[in-house]
Formats: C-alpha cells, structure tokens, sequence
C-alpha cells in the first residue's frame, strides 16, 4: 500500500516543499556523481583519453601535419581495416653481454655407438651441434683479504716499521666492501627489496648478518654522502626551471611501536625537455615552511600541483608558477554528470595544447615560444573566458564536481600563461610526477622509514639512486666508485663524481 502524501495549503509550504525537492535532487546527482567515480575507480580504465574526432583544421600551424601523431606508424592494407605493420627489429630477443663467461657441457652419444653398427668402423666427428641457454648461479660473495707486508730494519727498533697504509674508504672501520655496500643500497633503493628480505637471501649462501647492521651501514653511507646530494641539489637550482611534487611516507616511532605519516619531497630540474637530476628530501610533517627549506629562495620557474604552499608562493610573487594541466584535465575528466558538451569542449581545447607542446618541443627554442604566443595563448584566453562565464551562469549543483573542475580551473588563471613566456618550462609536472613513483611502489614493500634520520639517509640515497637509472648509469657500479673515490676528491670539483658527469669521465671500462 502506498503511503499518502499530503500536499501543503498554504503558499510557504508549496515553496518550503520545492526548495526540499531541489535540495533531495542535488544531494542524490552529488552522490550518483561520488558512486561513479567510484566505479570508475575499481572497475573502469584508467586512462583520460576520451576527446575523439578532434577538428584538426582549427591549429593552423604550417608544417604541423599529423598533429595527433607526429610520427605515424607505418600500416599495411589488409582487406577489412588498416592494421599497424609488425615491427620485428629484434627487440623482442635476448641479448647478452660478450663478458659473459662460458661453462662448457658436452653431451656425447655411448662409446658402443660409435661404430657403425653393420660395418664396424668407428664413426667419424664431423662437427658440432651447440645450444646456448642463459644460466644462473647463486650470487657470488667473497673474502677480499687485504695483505700488507711490514718493514723494519733488523735489530734497529729506533727505525720504525713501515706498513703500506688501506685503500681510503668511505666508511672507516666497516667490515664490508664498498661493493657489498653498494649491492645492498642498489637492492633496496633500485629494486625495493627490503633489507629482511635481503638478510634472509644472504642467510641461505651462509652469511649471517643482522638487519640492525645492514641499517647502520645503509644511514652511515647516506650521510657520507651528503656533499654531492647538495652539490646535485645546487645544480638544479641554479637551472631555473624546477619540478616539485610530494608524497606520503609512514615513519616508525619507537616511543610507541606505531607509525605516523611523514613526507618525501622530490624536486627535479634542468633546461631539457626530460631532465636527469632527481633529488628528494624527508620531513616529517606537511607544513609549508618545509617548502621554503627546500627551495632555499629560489624564485625562477617552478611547476608543481595546487598544494598551498606553492599557491602561496606564487601569489607572493616569490616564484614564477607554473601549475601543471594534467591536473586540470584530470579534474574536467573526473566531472561527469555536470554538463556533457562543455566538459567535452574544455578537454578537447586542452587536448589541442599537449598536441601543440609536442610539435613545439620537436623545434628550436625560438619556435617553440612563437608557438605558444600565437597559438596556444588564444587557446588558453578562450578557455578562460567561457570558463569564468559558466562558472557564474548560476546553474550549477555547488557540491558537483563540475564546479569543483570550474572553481579549480579560475583558481589558477593568473598562472596558467607563465609557462608560455619561457622556453623550457613545461605544460604540465610529470617530471616530478614519474620521479614519484620509486617511492610509491618502494613504501609499498618496506612499509615505513625508522626514523628521521634514516629518512634523510634514504632521500639522499634515493636521490643519486634513481638519478643513475635516469641518465642510464648501472647504479651498482656508480656506488661502489663514488664510494672508493670521494674521500679523495677535490672538493671544488664534485660536481664531476655527479651520475651524468661520471658516466663520461669515470665509469669502469668493460
């Protein structure tokens, strides 16, 4: 039986009831709205690519062409579709060192099966079938044992005795090599293999040694190593053109067996289109000052995302901001039951600018700004104009994430052109953005940091770490090299012990 609604009498209530209906209505689209996302999130792709048939005509540009694509596989015509041509240049195949040694196993017929069977003479070798099979053995560890003859003349003890003195080391009267060292670091910071992991890989080959030790050793390196993380950290400052971007770590405290968030920052620069440099950096907290440290006062170019202490920054004309447009897109992207033509303009117009930045960056430093101040600059003044437009047009849900897209957006119009005036800023941060992703997938195996000190040692490390994986170096073999030549080096000239500057000048010949 249906329950009987009753209807007000009097003029308030009729009004009363109309504003309690608009109000259920904008509660359950804002919900509807909140249970897609989530949908999204657990069963739908991940990818922002949904703006298709773009009117390419409208980014007149000579010598663009292919905008979408500027360099366009090659297709083959089959009868039904075009289909992208194989491409089998050998990529997909083993390729091996020549330094690899070779173990040799023959595997030879019986001795009675050497003669023929109806004559009886004995077969003849006549040559080889050889397979090769890439093979592993359990890692080698060894005892370097150091030999140092001492000296004396016979019978004169007035002379004194003369022993050659130990290759210098960067830690002094450590146990372990500087390769050992090397190869624990690279597991941990390169590979994400926690050091319980690694203790209980050592303990199988017969090596015992305690995670407490393995820590000690990992936080006396990090600090050692200190002079050339601030001298990386220099470099990218006086760039002028930093990326900057943050993330969550859980930090043990020890008063209380628990864990508590604390924060790695990581700030990446360079005039490249990808630079190398990555550095992080540990706090224990999210407060804006730590900001501040970082940058050091710096005030030249710097992308980032919409965290306040970077807003904050820029609004007190400290830094030339650059907000990063992947988070503008990903905001229209994410608004879905707000207006379905609008959203759809707005990520096309931001489509047409990464399609121009990629044209922009394949040119000369002189053309890519021409690019940008005729081309994009109409593009972004257009935005901003409709826009600011249907963000107070009055018909909008407040709580929708239509308007969140909206009220983002506008929140950052007095930035959105900075990167436009200089030549090797960037559209958006994902140069601190994939510099990021180490340490998500890192916190995901050793779980936490075990204390601020250990925190500062792992960004320093991680910084140089995942600095070699950017330049192409081995981060094994820089360790281990770094480690035996610092202490001797010219400390004027350590810049030149830095990953990209080693892997010209030091790196061990093969």
């Amino acid at each position: 039986m249906k329950p009987e609604i009753t209807l007000p009498k009097d003029e308030k209530g009729v009004v009363a009831l109309i504003k309690e209906n608009a109000c259920l209505r904008e509660s359950n689209a804002y919900l509807e709205e909140q249970v897609e996302w989530y949908k999204r999130q657990i069963f739908g792709k991940r990818s922002e690519k949904i703006v298709k048939n773009l009117n390419e005509s409208q980014l007149l540009l000579d010598g663009f062409g292919d905008l979408e694509n500027t360099t366009p596989e090659e297709k083959q015509k089959v009868p039904a579709h075009d289909r992208r041509k194989s491409n089998r240049d050998g990529k997909d195949k083993i390729q091996l060192s020549p330094d690899l040694p070779v173990e040799r196993q023959v595997i030879d017929i019986p001795e009675e099966e050497k003669v023929c069977s109806e004559t009886g003479k004995p077969l003849v070798k006549i040559g080889e079938e050889i397979t090769l099979k890439l093979a592993h053995k359990p890692g080698s560890y060894f005892i370097k044992e150091i030999v140092r003859p001492k000296y004396a003349l016979p019978q004169e003890s007035s002379g004194g005795i003369k022993v050659a003195s130990l290759p210098e080391g960067l830690l002094v009267r450590c146990q372990a090599d500087e390769s050992f060292l090397a190869d624990i670091l690279t597991k941990k910071f390169a590979d994400h293999l926690p050091l319980y992991r690694q203790q209980e890989i050592l303990s199988r080959e017969g090596i015992k040694i305690s995670r407490q030790t393995m820590s000690l050793w990992v936080n006396r390196v990090g600090l050692a190593l200190e002079p050339l993380y601030k001298e990386m950290v220099s470099q990218i400052l006086a760039s002028g053109n930093v990326f900057i971007d943050e993330t969550p770590v859980d930090m043990l405290d020890p008063g209380k067996g628990k864990t508590h968030q604390a924060y790695m920052w990581v700030m990446c620069g360079g005039k490249q289109k990808d630079p190398c440099y990555r550095v992080y950096d540990f706090y224990t907290n999210r407060k804006h000052a730590n900001v501040e440290k970082i940058l050091q006062g710096y005030n030249e170019v710097l992308h980032s995302d919409k965290y306040g202490a970077y807003e904050a920054l820029a609004n007190a004309k400290k830094i030339i901001w650059c907000p990063c447009w992947v988070h503008i897109r990903r905001k229209f992207f994410e608004a879905e039951t707000g207006d379905p033509d609008f959203r759809a303009w707005a990520l096309r117009k931001i489509r047409y600018l990464f399609m121009l930045e990629n044209v922009a960056w394949a040119r000369s430093e002189e053309e890519r700004l021409r690019i940008r101040q005729d081309i994009e600059i109409p593009i972004i003044d257009e935005l901003i104009t409709k826009i600011k437009s249907r963000l107070v047009d009055g018909k909008l849900l407040p709580k929708s994430k239509f308007r969140e897209a909206l009220g983002y957006f506008c929140g950052l119009i007095p930035h959105l052109k900075n990167y436009t005036n200089h030549a090797f800023a960037r559209l958006d941060n994902n140069v601190a953005e994939r510099a990021v992703r180490p340490l998500a997938i890192g916190r995901k195996n050793w779980l936490f940091v075990g204390s601020e000190d250990g925190g500062k040692a792992s960004a320093i490390i991680y910084s140089l770490v995942q600095t070699c994986r950017a330049v192409g170096a081995n981060p094994r073999e820089y360790l281990e090299d770094i480690m035996r030549r610092l202490m001797s080096h010219n400390s004027q000239k350590l810049h030149e012990l830095l990953p990209d500057q080693w892997l010209m000048s030091y790196r061990p010949k093969p």
